[in-house]
This record gives C-alpha cells, sequence and structure tokens, in this order.
C-alpha cells in the first residue's frame, strides 16, 4: 500500500518550492558590520577576512551609499583606533571628534536615511585590549559601566540612531539608558549583546581592530570573567530577560552558528526583535574552504544565512551581507 500523503509533492520543483517556502531571507534582514580606520584614501583588506576591508571616512561614504542602493539600510559602525590614543580608561571614546562619532557623521552626511547602529565597548580604546577598566587584575564592573554611559551618549549626541553595548558588564543597559534619559536623547535605542559568549571565533575581528587582551602581568588572558561560558543554555535567558528589563529594544546573541540553540530559546521567551551575529569567524571559515575547493561558498553562506533566520533571528549582523543580497538577485 502506498501513501496517500506524499511530501516529495511539495518538492517536485523550483516553482513549486518556491512557492511553500518557510523562511524567506531578504536585504531587510541584514545589519552591515564596517570597520573605521584613520586616514584618507585607504581600503585595506583585512588579512584573515578575504575580501573584506577597513575604510577610512571617504571610503565609508562610498561603501553606504553602494549598501543604501543594495537595498541594505543598517550598518553597525567599529572603529580601529591608533596606538598612541588608547588607554586603560578609554578616554579617546569620548572625544567629541573622535574616530567613531565622526564615522557616524560622515554615514549620515553620506545617507541621512541609513541606521546607524555603533559598537559601544572599551577593548578598541583599551591599551589592554579588554571591555572594561583593569584594576590589580579584575575587570571593573560598576566603573566601567558608567564610563560606557558616557560613551552612549557621545555616540547618540554625534547622530547615532541605536547604540550597541558589547561589553557584558552587568547593569550596563540601565546605566546606558538612564544616562540617555538625562540627556533627552530618549529615541536613541539600544540593542544589547545579551548573550554574547568566551568564543573561539572571534580572532579575525581582534586582527582587524587589534584589540586582542594584551599578555602582561596582572592583567586577564581572556574575557572569561565577564562574557558568557559557551557550556551555558540558561543563563543566556536570564542575561536577556534582565537586559528587557533594564531598557533594551533588541538583543543580540553572539556567536551565531553555533549557538542558534540559544536563538530559538530566546526567541520563544522575549517579545522584543532578536537579532544574531555571525561572526568574523564564522566568516574566515567559509572563505578558507571555499578557497580550497572544500565547499561551494555561494550555497554554504545561503544556507547558514537561512538556519539563523529559521532559528528565529529577526536581524543577521554578516560579513557575508553584500554576498547575500547579490545571490537573492
Amino acid at each position: 500500500m502506498y501513501p496517500l500523503k506524499r511530501n516529495r509533492r511539495l518538492r517536485t520543483n523550483d516553482s513549486i518550492r518556491d512557492l511553500v517556502r518557510e523562511t524567506i531571507i531578504s536585504p531587510k534582514d541584514f545589519l552591515v558590520p564596517l570597520f573605521v580606520t584613520e586616514g584618507k584614501g585607504i581600503k585595506e583588506e583585512i588579512a584573515s577576512m578575504p575580501d573584506y576591508y577597513r575604510l577610512s571616512l571617504d571610503y565609508l561614504g562610498a561603501e553606504v551609499k553602494e549598501l543604501w542602493n543594495m537595498g541594505l539600510h543598517a550598518v553597525l559602525l567599529f572603529v580601529k583606533v591608533p596606538e598612541n590614543l588608547k588607554d586603560n580608561k578609554g578616554t579617546e571614546a569620548l572625544n567629541d571628534d573622535g574616530l567613531m562619532q565622526r564615522a557616524i557623521k560622515t554615514v549620515k552626511d553620506a545617507c541621512p536615511g541609513m541606521l546607524v547602529m555603533t559598537d559601544v565597548a572599551m577593548d578598541p580604546y583599551s591599551s589592554f585590549g579588554h571591555d572594561g577598566i583593569v584594576e590589580n587584575g579584575q575587570i571593573l564592573n560598576d566603573e566601567t559601566s558608567e564610563f560606557l554611559s558616557e560613551m552612549s551618549v557621545s555616540h547618540a549626541l554625534a547622530g547615532a540612531d541605536f547604540v550597541a553595548p558589547s561589553d557584558m558588564m552587568d547593569g550596563r543597559i540601565l546605566s546606558i539608558r538612564e544616562a540617555l534619559e538625562d540627556e533627552n536623547l530618549i529615541n536613541t535605542g539600544i540593542m544589547s549583546y545579551s548573550a554574547k559568549y568566551a568564543s573561539a571565533f572571534y580572532g579575525p575581528f581582534r586582527d582587524a581592530l587589534d584589540s586582542a587582551p594584551v599578555d602582561v602581568k596582572n592583567v586577564p588572558k581572556d574575557k572569561k570573567t565577564y562574557q558568557m561560558d559557551y557550556a551555558n543554555r540558561f543563563e543566556a535567558l536570564k542575561e536577556t530577560e534582565m537586559d528587557i528589563d533594564e531598557g533594551a529594544d533588541i538583543v543580540m546573541v553572539k556567536p551565531g552558528l553555533c549557538y542558534l540553540d540559544i536563538v530559538r530559546e530566546i526567541r520563544n521567551e522575549v517579545d522584543v526583535p532578536v537579532a544574531v551575529y555571525q561572526v568574523s569567524g564564522e566568516y574566515a571559515m567559509v572563505k578558507a574552504a571555499a578557497e580550497k575547493g572544500w565547499l561551494d561558498h555561494d550555497a554554504v553562506v545561503m544556507e547558514q544565512l537561512t538556519a539563523m533566520k529559521r532559528a528565529g533571528a529577526n536581524i543577521i549582523a554578516s560579513y557575508f551581507a553584500k554576498d547575500a543580497v547579490r545571490l537573492l538577485g
């Protein structure tokens, strides 16, 4: 007796598969990370991130115009800070004419409708490469949170639509929200890196910004005292719920592919948009394997991005955003 219900009928050809597809990727899903550097006329490829670049401000303006014309309407800015401007307190981050502040204005001048999110963390500015102030071998939580609040206000005054604290200090979302409210910056959003894991997938990103922890006495060698243990699941829900209670408008899971169970858990529990970050190590692995001819680059990119959206992500921060839009045609 053959089955009356044959699931393969809905897989017969491209037309029927397109018609019944449950998860659809579009340009509107993407948040595009951009790396900004000092100088002029600089478009410098990142060695560990093939086809991805550090851009000077003149190139940044041209890039955001291209993104906009492709249908990519949101960017996440990161800055590579010169070594001579780094210190343990991240002082340069509060410079009204600093690289981040100028980058925000550059994007808005070039493309006023572009949604600008900014990285709020100390590591690009830290002489120790940490996301917080270091003292006696410890990362100071409350002092760091206060500083991140000042940084967030500075970004918002420069024109950022959203600030994106990526540090994982306890209580920093409430501190940032109160600081923004005190300055009447009531429309500035917060996208919190709520479940950011202490992952081995961040290496190429740290190359891009020269922001890895330094190996010196009385400085933690890694970020495990504030970023989450990758073995933990329920902790991610607790962190996320706390951030929402403190005023986060969007929550994020980072990294992406190895943490899709966390994306789904959070999506099932919260009523705010959920973002996922397909991080630099995930990008670099696909690029390296494709260069060797071991994987079909385009097919793997689209499969991974679809998996992230299928898991429940409303927003995907990805270095493959431009590739994906071209593939979508």
